[in-house]
């Protein structure tokens, strides 16, 4: 006996993705849309170290470039959490590499040339930023009772405070070259 197959239509309708949450319609919405911007930030904070990463230079560059591989690895695995929590928000995530440069806060670096002090001094800045826009969306997620996304935060805080502080001691005492 053969089964008869259920025909599969494709959802085209925006409403096909919401996730149903007990928080409200406008809440998720700020919450997601703030989320979005993180997950921008990250993925561009992710490209320039690894942009960083393999255009390091100098004496110290073996130290330096395991830094930044093992900074950009921590930055990537953050993105995906944060893109899935958007989505169990009922809100759509970014779609396109367009999306991620216009709601991305963390500015590219295309510089020929970026010595070793220099690109530890502009990702310092960059995690500084991330960490104090994470604090933002923290608190918009509080405001919004949102504690599954505030919970999420509280844990890409720390690790972004602690890339922070790696860069701060790597960056101590170099001369403007790196070394």
């Amino acid at each position: 006996m053969q089964k008869t197959k259920t025909p599969i239509t494709p959802d085209t309708e925006r409403s096909a993705l919401d996730t149903p949450t007990d928080l409200e319609k406008q809440s998720t919405m700020k919450v997601a849309a703030e989320v979005n911007k993180l997950v921008a930030d990250a993925l561009t904070l992710y490209l320039k170290t690894k942009n960083f990463h393999w255009h390091m230079s100098g004496p110290h560059f073996r130290d330096y470039h395991l830094l930044l591989d093992e900074q950009a690895a921590q930055i990537y695995a953050s993105v995906d959490p944060l893109a899935e929590r958007v989505r169990k928000l009922g809100q759509p995530t970014l779609r396109s590499i367009g999306h991620i440069a216009k709601l991305s806060r963390i500015k590219d670096n295309n510089e020929d040339f970026v010595s070793p002090y220099g690109m530890l001094c502009e990702l310092l800045e960059d995690n500084k930023t991330m960490a104090e826009s994470m604090r933002n969306a923290h608190k918009l997620c509080d405001d919004n009772d949102d504690i599954a996304t505030a919970s999420l935060l509280e844990v890409y805080v720390d690790e972004t405070e602690k890339r922070t502080w790696f860069l701060f001691e790597a960056a101590r005492g170099a001369d403007p070259g790196g070394h």
